[in-house]
């Protein structure tokens, strides 16, 4: 079995070994045990459950919640000649028959790749059955439960398909799980018997920073110009990725941005051209990065506080997979903490509101009680919130918290509205109005004017459909004007991908029964605010190291300081005595062009200075620029 999945391994993956605890979960998955994978960022997961499925006789099930990344893992796959297919939401359902068909009678079909939402729809259970399954895959495992930062109740039906092949095993997969969540999932995915494989979260190589700063877009230059290599800041909407992007390219800094809303197409080009180093960083929403294994990232910028610590520790841990010194950074201020506590009210709306906007979508989508299971439709949240006056980050919200009821499933990876800017300044348009083009145009511009404000100072959103009923005509005139206003240098206009798609996973039911145990919305938004007041605690800490903070979040309580973080640095300089600091500042600068590391520096100054006082002077200097980083 051993010499099996190694020749596995060398065959499609083209390495000699598995990384620590890989082989001992595969050999676990081949001995048909229920097995927990508890791997950090970057740890290797997806070969966890690859190479055991290959080594086995059947079909894998595996079952992720993210589209984008069961297309690549599947694009993957094929690349290494190895047969996969996924089924997810908005696919025309001839097209979900023939890959059904398909794992029913083709023998080299090795996976397919399912959403949890997948598993209750008629048409895919009746066929499960007939499928040969050797296991059972589920990623993002912490989503099956309810102490989960993403608990997504399709996620409890992978415990009701395990009657179907009692002697599958089940391996779920996390990187992010703290001890209670561990328990949890086993329970409600029925192991039989408990077996998990942790390896520790720490990363040696990896260095916490957080940094109270005004001036963000300042410092993260600095971090930029500091630090070589390749990076990924992150921030919290697709707006300021674009934002962001375009002000470090106005610096002279290879970026490009990246999130859901683009075109699967435009995000592969993207994504790509910062694999291969073409584009030195790349600045996304939470979009980016799963299943994307690129080892030379050598800095991590977060420019706004992540809602949850298991969120940052995946963000951040995309740093350094290949072991080499990386830095991750959070940069925040006063208003930044307002805005996550504003964040949370938006994000757990009235009980009232969220019934409110479920019977109204309802109605608004003409479906009866009873019926609609397994319909999906187009959905515009900015439309729908639009016309019956509504805040739409609220109605957003309250369709999340639908969607955790099991009642229906929100697929908005796709989506990006349109959005324009003049690009023109106000005195040259002034000037054109005399042009016999502007007169063409002229009624259409003032609509455009009347109904978007700051249209000259930044890109707006826009609704075509709302332009096109003020304007009396259809939607693809409206495109086609923006269009020609584009292409006169008037207007920078990005027309909008596709609509996100709202499925309704069971039949509507009266509003009043969406959460049937009442205490289900109390006890979410407990915790929630736990998470919340988590991510508060890490970021206003100022005595204890930041990694033992994230590694005791996750159960590992008896680490050590790393000695480099923001705080661990502050406390060594506060250590030492100033006049001490200053004597060792001296000599650590006299020798430092001479030294090939700080080992080298230490070697020779430890006659003079205690060792590890000699180590905490130096990073001080390199991290507050007084010497350059070898």
């Amino acid at each position: 079995m051993r010499q099996l999945i190694h020749k596995i391994l060398k065959e499609h993956w083209g390495y000699d070994q598995f990384r620590p605890l890989q082989e001992d979960i595969i050999l676990s998955v081949m001995e048909n045990r229920d097995t927990m994978a508890l791997l950090p960022t970057g740890g290797g997961k997806s070969i966890c459950f690859q190479v055991p499925a290959l080594a086995k006789d059947g079909l894998c099930i595996v079952i992720s919640p993210l589209i984008a990344l069961m297309k690549d893992q599947v694009m993957n796959l094929k690349k290494k000649g190895v047969k996969a297919a996924a089924i997810f939401s908005g696919m025309p359902q001839e097209k979900i028959k023939i890959i059904i068909d398909n794992c029913l009678f083709d023998k080299d079909l090795k996976f397919l790749y399912v959403s949890p939402e997948r598993l209750k729809t008629e048409l895919f259970r009746v066929n499960l059955q007939r499928m040969n399954v050797s296991m059972i895959a589920v990623d993002e495992a912490h989503c099956i439960s309810q102490w989960g930062y993403d608990f997504r109740p399709p996620y409890l039906e992978i415990a009701e398909i395990r009657q179907y092949f009692p002697y599958a095993p089940v391996l779920a997969l996390t990187a992010t799980a703290t001890p209670e969540v561990v328990t949890d999932i086993q329970e409600k995915l029925k192991f039989k018997k408990e077996n998990v494989f942790q390896k520790s979260f720490k990363r040696d190589n990896l260095t916490y920073y957080v940094v109270k700063e005004q001036d963000k877009q300042g410092r993260m230059l600095r971090i930029i110009e500091r630090y070589p290599g390749t990076g990924i800041v992150y921030v919290r909407n697709r707006r300021k990725t674009r934002e962001t992007a375009e002000f470090l390219q106005r610096h002279g800094i290879s970026a490009d941005f990246y999130h859901a809303g683009l075109d699967s197409a435009e995000r592969d080009r993207k994504q790509q051209a910062w694999m291969d180093g073409k584009i030195r960083i790349i600045v996304s929403t939470n979009a980016f990065g799963m299943g994307i294994d690129k080892p030379d990232v050598r800095f991590v910028i977060h420019i706004d506080i992540p809602d949850t610590l298991e969120g940052y520790f995946q963000e951040a841990g995309r740093g350094g997979r290949d072991l080499k010194p990386s830095i991750a950074v959070m940069l925040y201020d006063d208003s930044d903490l307002r805005e996550l506590n504003r964040n949370f009210q938006l994000t757990f709306p009235p009980m009232e509101f969220i019934q409110t906007v479920y019977r109204t979508l309802c109605s608004d989508l003409f479906i009866p009680m009873g019926e609609g299971q397994d319909e999906s439709f187009p959905f515009d949240v900015a439309e729908f919130s639009q016309k019956h006056s509504w805040n739409p980050v609220e109605v957003y919200n309250s369709l999340k918290l639908i969607e955790k009821t099991g009642a229906l499933f929100l697929c908005d990876e796709h989506y990006e509205p349109a959005k324009l800017m003049f690009t023109i300044s106000r005195e040259d348009f002034d000037n054109q109005q005399n042009t016999p083009f502007y007169k063409k145009a002229e009624s259409f511009i003032q609509l455009l004017l009347r109904s978007y404000s700051g249209v000259f100072s930044r890109y707006v959103t826009v609704n075509e459909n709302e332009l096109a009923k003020r304007a009396g005509c259809t939607r693809q005139e409206v495109v086609a004007k923006l269009r020609y206003l584009k292409k006169m240098g008037y207007i920078d206009y990005e027309e909008a991908t596709s609509l996100p798609r709202v499925e309704f996973v069971r039949a509507r039911v009266d509003e009043r029964h969406l959460f049937y145990d009442p205490t289900v919305y109390t006890r979410r938004k407990e915790v929630a605010l736990k998470r919340l007041e988590s991510v508060t605690k890490y970021v206003k800490h100022d005595s204890i190291c930041r990694s033992r903070l994230l590694l005791a979040y996750f159960g590992e309580t008896e680490s050590e300081a790393c000695g480099k973080c923001d705080i661990c640095l502050q406390q060594s300089h506060e250590r030492v005595g100033s006049r001490e600091f200053e004597r060792i500042s001296t000599a650590v600068s006299t020798i430092w062009d001479e030294c090939e590391d700080i080992k080298e520096v230490v070697f020779r100054l430890c006659t003079q200075f205690e060792e590890e006082k000699i180590v905490n002077v130096t990073r001080w200097l390199i991290d507050n620029k007084k010497l350059k980083m070898k």
